[in-house]
């Protein structure tokens, strides 16, 4: 674990991050400060005001993509057994047929 120094609203803050994800949570830490900004949060501000408009506002970016996202594709449900039933049928029938018409000529 690493610690790492963001800085949000004005105020620092100190955060662990697993080894080999400081950059990542860096870089979360500006989208964070980058809403805080967005929110009119500074020094005047509580902190827990400002840090929840900055969630809010990521909160409602993360429902928008969900809401515009397609939705996911449903599984061709199973055959019914009255159409397999049909299928065992059909192909029977087109063996029989194949068997006809390899039998010799009379």
């Amino acid at each position: 674990m690493t610690n790492v120094n963001l800085t949000i609203g004005g105020r620092p803050y100190t955060v662990s991050a697993p080894d080999g994800e400081e950059s990542h949570i860096e870089m979360l830490g500006r989208m964070v400060g980058e809403r805080v900004a967005q929110g009119g949060g500074g020094p005047a501000q509580s902190e827990t005001r400002m840090l929840l408009f900055a969630a809010l506002m990521l909160a409602d970016e993360l429902h928008e993509l969900h809401r515009q996202m397609p939705p996911p594709r449903e599984e061709a449900p199973e055959p019914a057994a009255d159409v397999l039933a049909r299928i065992e049928s059909l192909a029977a029938r087109v063996e029989k047929l194949a068997a006809h018409l390899e039998e010799p000529a009379t």
